[in-house]
Protein backbone atom coordinates (compact mmCIF):
# COMPACT_ATOMS: atom_id res chain seq x y z
CA UNK A 1 0.00 0.00 0.00
CA UNK A 2 1.50 3.15 -0.91
CA UNK A 3 0.02 6.45 0.38
CA UNK A 4 -0.25 9.64 -1.42
CA UNK A 5 0.10 12.76 -0.07
CA UNK A 6 -1.74 14.24 -3.23
CA UNK A 7 -5.56 15.36 -2.53
CA UNK A 8 -7.93 13.24 -4.36
CA UNK A 9 -9.65 14.84 -7.27
CA UNK A 10 -13.47 14.50 -7.38
CA UNK A 11 -14.65 12.92 -10.43
CA UNK A 12 -17.83 14.82 -10.20
CA UNK A 13 -19.16 18.08 -10.46
CA UNK A 14 -21.38 19.46 -7.53
CA UNK A 15 -25.01 18.90 -7.77
CA UNK A 16 -27.52 21.78 -8.39
CA UNK A 17 -29.51 21.65 -5.56
CA UNK A 18 -33.29 22.30 -5.85
CA UNK A 19 -34.58 24.65 -3.27
CA UNK A 20 -37.93 23.26 -1.63
CA UNK A 21 -40.50 25.17 -0.13
CA UNK A 22 -42.40 23.90 2.43
CA UNK A 23 -46.17 23.68 1.85
CA UNK A 24 -46.76 23.00 5.51
CA UNK A 25 -47.77 26.58 6.34
CA UNK A 26 -50.08 27.23 3.70
CA UNK A 27 -52.36 24.31 3.76
CA UNK A 28 -56.10 24.66 4.94
CA UNK A 29 -56.67 22.13 7.50
CA UNK A 30 -59.54 22.92 9.82
CA UNK A 31 -63.27 21.79 8.53
CA UNK A 32 -64.46 25.45 9.60
CA UNK A 33 -62.01 27.03 7.27
CA UNK A 34 -63.40 24.90 4.44
CA UNK A 35 -66.88 25.42 5.12
CA UNK A 36 -66.12 29.30 4.95
CA UNK A 37 -64.31 29.15 2.18
CA UNK A 38 -66.72 27.34 0.41
CA UNK A 39 -69.69 29.97 1.58
CA UNK A 40 -67.26 32.98 1.13
CA UNK A 41 -66.37 31.67 -2.55
CA UNK A 42 -69.79 31.94 -3.69
CA UNK A 43 -68.66 29.59 -6.74
CA UNK A 44 -67.53 26.97 -8.10
CA UNK A 45 -64.65 27.17 -11.16
CA UNK A 46 -64.44 24.48 -13.22
CA UNK A 47 -60.77 23.04 -15.28
CA UNK A 48 -60.06 20.44 -17.09
CA UNK A 49 -59.49 17.94 -14.51
CA UNK A 50 -60.20 19.61 -11.49
CA UNK A 51 -62.84 22.31 -10.16
CA UNK A 52 -61.63 25.13 -7.71
CA UNK A 53 -63.02 27.32 -4.93
CA UNK A 54 -61.08 31.06 -4.01
CA UNK A 55 -62.06 32.39 -0.94
CA UNK A 56 -60.73 36.10 0.39
CA UNK A 57 -59.59 34.90 4.33
CA UNK A 58 -61.40 36.70 7.30
CA UNK A 59 -58.02 37.64 8.86
CA UNK A 60 -55.01 38.65 7.00
CA UNK A 61 -52.65 36.12 6.69
CA UNK A 62 -50.62 33.86 4.14
CA UNK A 63 -51.73 32.49 1.34
CA UNK A 64 -53.46 28.69 1.82
CA UNK A 65 -54.56 25.86 -0.08
CA UNK A 66 -56.93 23.05 0.67
CA UNK A 67 -57.36 19.82 -0.97
CA UNK A 68 -60.41 17.28 -1.35
CA UNK A 69 -60.04 14.15 -2.76
CA UNK A 70 -62.92 12.24 -1.81
CA UNK A 71 -63.73 8.53 -1.83
CA UNK A 72 -65.63 8.35 -5.07
CA UNK A 73 -62.50 8.94 -6.44
CA UNK A 74 -60.74 5.27 -5.59
CA UNK A 75 -59.56 3.27 -3.04
CA UNK A 76 -57.57 5.03 -0.17
CA UNK A 77 -54.12 4.20 -1.91
CA UNK A 78 -55.63 5.92 -5.53
CA UNK A 79 -56.29 9.40 -3.29
CA UNK A 80 -53.55 9.43 -1.64
CA UNK A 81 -51.35 9.36 -5.05
CA UNK A 82 -53.53 12.18 -6.21
CA UNK A 83 -52.81 14.11 -3.18
CA UNK A 84 -49.15 13.84 -3.12
CA UNK A 85 -49.11 14.75 -7.32
CA UNK A 86 -50.85 17.66 -6.11
CA UNK A 87 -48.84 18.80 -3.21
CA UNK A 88 -46.01 17.96 -5.26
CA UNK A 89 -46.74 20.75 -7.94
CA UNK A 90 -48.32 23.11 -5.49
CA UNK A 91 -44.86 22.82 -3.40
CA UNK A 92 -43.31 23.58 -6.35
CA UNK A 93 -44.96 27.09 -7.05
CA UNK A 94 -46.36 28.10 -3.70
CA UNK A 95 -45.27 31.68 -4.48
CA UNK A 96 -47.96 31.76 -6.70
CA UNK A 97 -50.93 31.25 -4.24
CA UNK A 98 -53.01 34.45 -4.12
CA UNK A 99 -52.14 36.16 -1.34
CA UNK A 100 -54.49 36.71 1.77
CA UNK A 101 -56.78 33.98 -0.35
CA UNK A 102 -58.00 30.64 0.57
CA UNK A 103 -58.07 28.29 -2.60
CA UNK A 104 -59.42 24.68 -2.32
CA UNK A 105 -58.76 21.82 -5.43
CA UNK A 106 -60.98 19.25 -6.00
CA UNK A 107 -59.46 16.72 -8.45
CA UNK A 108 -61.03 14.25 -10.99
CA UNK A 109 -60.20 10.95 -11.20
CA UNK A 110 -58.40 12.08 -14.56
CA UNK A 111 -55.79 13.59 -12.16
CA UNK A 112 -54.85 10.04 -11.16
CA UNK A 113 -53.45 8.96 -14.92
CA UNK A 114 -52.62 12.41 -16.77
CA UNK A 115 -49.27 13.19 -17.36
CA UNK A 116 -47.11 14.93 -14.85
CA UNK A 117 -46.38 18.45 -16.88
CA UNK A 118 -49.87 18.44 -18.01
CA UNK A 119 -51.18 18.35 -13.99
CA UNK A 120 -48.46 20.91 -13.80
CA UNK A 121 -49.84 23.67 -16.72
CA UNK A 122 -53.45 22.88 -15.46
CA UNK A 123 -52.96 24.25 -11.79
CA UNK A 124 -50.64 26.75 -13.22
CA UNK A 125 -53.38 27.91 -15.19
CA UNK A 126 -55.19 27.73 -11.74
CA UNK A 127 -52.61 29.89 -9.96
CA UNK A 128 -52.97 32.63 -12.58
CA UNK A 129 -56.72 32.41 -12.93
CA UNK A 130 -56.72 32.91 -9.41
CA UNK A 131 -54.00 35.79 -9.18
CA UNK A 132 -56.05 38.01 -11.72
CA UNK A 133 -59.25 37.49 -9.37
CA UNK A 134 -57.60 38.19 -6.59
CA UNK A 135 -56.02 41.83 -8.40
CA UNK A 136 -59.69 42.58 -9.72
CA UNK A 137 -61.01 42.77 -6.38
CA UNK A 138 -58.39 44.84 -5.42
CA UNK A 139 -59.27 47.50 -7.99
CA UNK A 140 -62.59 46.92 -7.32
CA UNK A 141 -62.14 48.31 -4.04
CA UNK A 142 -62.16 52.18 -3.75
CA UNK A 143 -58.97 53.34 -2.00
CA UNK A 144 -60.92 56.60 -0.32
CA UNK A 145 -64.02 55.02 1.57
CA UNK A 146 -62.59 50.94 1.89
CA UNK A 147 -65.91 49.73 0.92
CA UNK A 148 -66.28 47.05 -2.12
CA UNK A 149 -67.82 48.74 -5.24
CA UNK A 150 -69.69 45.98 -7.63
CA UNK A 151 -66.84 44.68 -10.24
CA UNK A 152 -67.98 44.44 -13.56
Amino acid sequence: MSISSEPEQQTHAPEARTVRQSLAAARLRKHADFQRAYTAAGRKRRSASMSWFLAPQSEAAGPRVGLTVGKVLGKAHERNRIKRRLRDVLRRHVELLPGGYDLILHPHRTVLSMEFTKLETEILRILQQANAEQARTKLAQSPRSGKAEPAQ
